[in-house]
């Protein structure tokens, strides 16, 4: 094969020009320690390193999610911790309350006591973040969800909704729950029936234990009972009649029983209560599902403050009054206790969750870091080593073609 003289000049010199060429790349990858600066570069490096920066801006952007879900729970369990304890304080106050030998002076102190603890819960009710955001006001974050009612209990302006953040790239977390789910709800698979008396008795009967739940589960727990008390016609002797009121007309559960005193009654197979004391005829109570009675702890707390209110001291019927609601009192507010510690558990769950979520978040940002950094930044031991190679072999091909060009010029085989 011949090849001429201007294709050997043509290929040797477009041969020196490539590598002249990588050793200005590898220069300026040297200067700038980047060699991905153009998709030119390297096109499937370029398309990787675009998947990768994608990937790591939406992992920052979880992270932020993440941090701002923390905050959020983190406020929110320090919240249902200063509840707790109010909870704790008013019922330790409800349990003084009891205490036979009270005054209505002693009463009534205990009503300012309670109404105080009152307002302190109303105060976190409709606590705020560092923005002025409400808690516990759902989607309405601008405005307090708490208000009181000129007849008692309270008036909710907030909504049910839930706020929830996206802190992966598959899941949302709840980062607050609204005041409704947490002071005017119960849990019904673990709150207690609740036991009242009507305002209207004029005996001594009250009721002061709970009611007495002997098979958990038994559908007819969830059905509200009245006890309605009456005099036998032949004897005079004091008896009951109990109805399951869930149905229109009520539905009787048992009738002219004969009463006894802190004796169980029966509200159907699953439950009894006892009543102390000596009603009168015509007296009532009832005991009704957490869920379907008054589920308002604001409310809750109103009724009991008048009922200590009350003069009572001296007037038997008086005292019975205020014991059952008492009684009324200390089961709802074990029933929110209930519902408040469950949330607070649940909380805690979602920031053991994001603590996790934010660990893996931490991880997968640091390997996408090191996988761009692979593909866009140089190695600067590479770099020299490769250009100490590419400008040796520059030389050489320069040294080469001298000596060739100078070889074959045909002047220098022309004798004088």
């Amino acid at each position: 094969m011949r090849v001429s003289t201007s294709q050997l000049y043509a290929n040797t010199i477009q041969t020196m020009n490539t590598q002249q060429s990588l050793l200005t790349q590898l220069q300026q990858e040297a200067s700038t320690n980047i060699k991905l600066a153009t998709p030119a570069d390297d096109p499937l490096g370029a398309a990787r390193a675009v998947q990768i920066s994608q990937n790591q801006a939406a992992l920052s952007q979880f992270a932020t999610n993440q941090q701002a879900a923390t905050s959020s729970l983190g406020l929110e369990d320090s919240t249902l911790g200063s509840v707790t304890s109010v909870l704790q304080d008013i019922n330790s106050l409800l349990v003084q309350a009891g205490t036979g030998t009270l005054t209505d002076s002693n009463r009534q102190a205990l009503a300012k006591e309670l109404q105080g603890d009152r307002d302190t819960l109303m105060s976190l009710a409709n606590t705020t973040d560092g923005a002025g955001n409400f808690i516990f006001s759902g989607f309405q974050a601008g405005s307090p969800p708490f208000s009181n009612q000129s007849g008692g209990g309270v008036t909710y302006t907030g909504d049910t909704g839930t706020r929830m953040i996206q802190v992966t790239g598959t899941s949302s977390i709840a980062s607050g729950d609204n005041g409704a789910s947490v002071f005017l709800s119960v849990l019904g698979g673990l709150a207690q029936p609740v036991p009242a008396g009507a305002a209207t008795n004029t005996g001594t009967g009250t009721i002061v234990n709970p009611v007495t739940i002997s098979t958990t589960g038994a559908p007819t727990n969830n059905n509200p009972y009245s006890i309605t008390f009456s005099s036998d016609p032949a004897t005079g002797a004091l008896q009951y009649e109990v109805d399951d009121t869930s149905t229109t007309p009520p539905t009787q559960i048992s009738v002219n029983q004969p009463f006894t005193a802190d004796q169980p009654i029966n509200l159907g197979p699953g439950m009894s209560v006892q009543i102390s004391g000596t009603p009168a005829p015509g007296d009532s109570f009832t005991v009704t599902p957490a869920a379907k009675g008054n589920t308002d702890v604001f409310s809750t707390l109103d009724t009991v403050i008048a009922a200590l209110q009350v003069p009572a001291q001296n007037n038997p019927t008086a005292t019975a009054t205020v014991t059952t609601a008492l009684t009324t009192a200390s089961t709802e507010l074990a029933n929110t206790m209930t519902n408040v510690s469950t949330l607070q558990a649940s909380v805690g769950g979602r920031e053991q969750q994001l603590k996790a979520l934010s660990t893996v978040n931490q991880t997968q940002a640091l390997q996408g870091s090191s996988d761009l950094s692979d593909i866009v930044q140089a190695n600067p031991a590479e770099v020299l080593s490769q250009f100490t190679l590419v400008q040796t072999a520059l030389n050489a091909a320069e040294v080469t073609f001298a000596k060739v060009v100078q070889g074959s010029d045909l002047f220098s085989v022309i004798s004088p």
